[in-house]
């Protein structure tokens, strides 16, 4: 399997990119925000992937964190909701706003996504929601796991004189993934967590992980 692809970035089409990886071309199709957020043709690109192969098909999917990777994989896992519907629900959303439509039960959210009928929508929350707190936690990106030595493990390396250059990482995620555990390990449930830190998010998006915990235990509060 192909976790992660460096390379340069042959190509964009609509729904698709090159990336030339040693003189050896992918085509990696990915939801309309990471396409918008992938640097210019001839340039430096770093993705990681999820490789579907079937009799009839093998393609592959790229990601810009491991949290939009996790985030499709726990899509497509959804009865009806295929490659996709899963992009266009990511492209709409990003992964941080997947985490907080889900973990709220907003699925007027998810609906919003091209191609999302309410039934559907409506599933993807029920079937995910007690997912969205192990997704929120992971908040890594392709330029942290790049700075930090790479641990994915099935990593295609680029040609030597290759720079190595990644998008900037989101502090969003970060923010998210350490509110959760400091009220983790205070004791809260992962749900009741999730829940407090999407809402929290959603009403501050700027808000940094200090923010984020206090806004998340004032609605974690006994209401009297």
């Amino acid at each position: 399997m192909i976790g992660k692809l460096t390379g340069r970035l042959d190509y964009r089409a609509t729904d698709h990119v090159l990336i030339d990886v040693r003189g050896v071309g992918y085509i990696v199709y990915c939801s309309d925000r990471t396409l918008a957020a992938l640097p210019g043709v001839g340039e430096a690109v770093a993705l990681y992937t999820d490789m579907v192969v079937r009799e009839d098909l093998m393609q592959l999917y790229g990601f810009m964190s491991l949290a939009e990777k996790e985030w499709h994989r726990l899509l497509c896992s959804v009865q009806g909701v295929g490659a996709k519907v899963s992009l266009a629900i990511l492209g709409a959303l990003g992964p941080d706003g997947v985490s907080r439509a889900i973990a709220l039960g907003d699925w007027a959210s998810v609906k919003s996504a091209k191609g999302v009928g309410p039934k559907t929508a409506q599933r993807i929350v029920l079937d995910l929601k007690d997912k969205a707190p192990g997704v929120m936690a992971m908040g890594g990106t392709v330029a942290q796991a790049m700075e930090g030595a790479a641990e994915v493990v099935e990593v295609i390396e680029p040609a030597a004189s290759a720079p190595r250059k990644a998008a900037p990482p989101s502090g969003a995620g970060a923010a998210t993934a350490g509110a959760l555990s400091a009220l983790s390990n205070l004791g809260y449930g992962p749900s009741d967590a999730a829940a407090a830190v999407a809402q929290a998010a959603a009403e501050a998006p700027e808000a940094g992980e200090a923010e984020l915990i206090r806004a998340a235990l004032r609605l974690l509060a006994p209401k009297t």
